[in-house]
């Protein structure tokens, strides 16, 4: 009982001491002070404070594991991420194996990349506690490392695991595409988005899998939707949101994309061709030989462009003159006559 009462009083004498700023007497008093002092600090919310006190302490005795529980947690709260993992680590390695320590470790891992370590403590954790939640971590690590076949088998038990992560079919979807499974992707996509509607960006990356797929329509209709929920209309967005309303068969939504991409890259050679071509096959040949001479104008060696204004000019009637652009357009680049082999074979064309 004296025992007792003398480790209570030693207890309550110290904090006192700490509140009133005594200095400590040798190295355990030392440890013990600045502890203290940065619980203290902790308590009152200034996480700061606190982390710079355990930091002393820990100059005291660096085998302490109060204080690197403490200095975990507080680089933690402070997304001091390496240093967080690394007295993690260290708490590990002092035999602290509890599931929630792995569960930092592997956590911090995998935000830092540190993927063999994330493979080798989730083993750990999952032993602890069976219940842990570790298939999701792997099957991204082996989807970042191009495994898509064991990323899938990962990924479809962390769906298991919580059917309320959207990230997890969406990586699933990922892989499949990646791998040009375009069909099996699909599904596996709209459960994300079904999960987490606000993604635009897999709205996006669904629109061009249908894209991919040859089904224009769906590309058009999830490029307009995720569009609509705040996808950035850059350059490519654009581009592609042109081609898809061009492959539909409306011209005019598809041009007028296309001209909006032009005011950002008014000699983009690829953008005048398409919305020239577009113009052609819907028969508006003057439109077309207005954007087929833009692109003579950034380049009068061009011969393409060149051998389908004469190609528009024949179409129009005006065969001769026509002929006479298409001749001189294969004088210039002599790989074209196949073009005007093809057009005799296919009088259609």
């Amino acid at each position: 009982m004296n025992r007792i009462i003398r480790h209570t009083l030693c207890g309550m004498f110290l904090f006192a001491a700490v509140e009133a700023g005594a200095s400590p007497v040798n190295n355990n008093d030392s440890v013990d002070y600045y502890l203290q002092k940065g619980l203290v600090e902790k308590q009152n919310g200034r996480r700061l404070e606190s982390l710079k006190h355990f930091e002393k302490a820990i100059k005291f005795d660096s085998n302490s594991k109060p204080v690197i529980t403490e200095l975990a947690s507080a680089y933690y709260d402070l997304r001091r991420y390496p240093q967080s993992r690394e007295f993690y680590l260290k708490l590990v390695n002092m035999g602290e194996t509890s599931a929630e320590n792995y569960r930092q470790v592997v956590q911090l891992s995998f935000n830092l990349r540190q993927f063999d370590d994330v493979i080798l403590y989730a083993d750990k954790w999952k032993k602890v506690d069976p219940a842990a939640q570790t298939s999701f971590y792997l099957g991204k690590i082996h989807y970042d490392r191009e495994n898509y076949g064991e990323a899938i088998r990962m990924l479809n038990q962390a769906v298991k695991e919580d059917p309320t992560n959207a990230e997890a079919p969406y990586m699933i979807a990922r892989s499949y595409a990646d791998m040009m499974n375009y069909k099996q992707s699909i599904p596996f996509f709209q459960k994300a988005i079904e999960l987490d509607p606000k993604k635009n960006y897999w709205i996006y990356e669904m629109a061009l899998v249908y894209y991919a797929m040859n089904d224009d329509k769906n590309a058009l209709k999830y490029m307009l939707e995720a569009g609509e929920k705040g996808y950035k209309r850059d350059n490519d967005y654009l581009e592609n949101l042109g081609i898809a309303y061009l492959n539909v068969g409306k011209l005019d939504e598809g041009v007028a994309i296309m001209k909006e991409v032009l005011v950002r890259r008014p000699t983009d050679m690829n953008i005048l061709n398409m919305v020239a071509e577009a113009y052609y096959y819907k028969g508006k040949f003057d439109n077309a030989i207005e954007y087929w001479d833009q692109m003579l104008a950034v380049d009068k060696t061009n011969a393409s462009p060149l051998y389908m204004i004469g190609m528009a000019y024949q179409k129009k009637g005006e065969k001769e003159k026509g002929q006479r652009l298409c001749d001189k357009a294969i004088e210039m680049d002599p790989s074209l006559a196949s073009l005007k082999q093809k057009k005799q074979l296919m009088p259609g064309l």
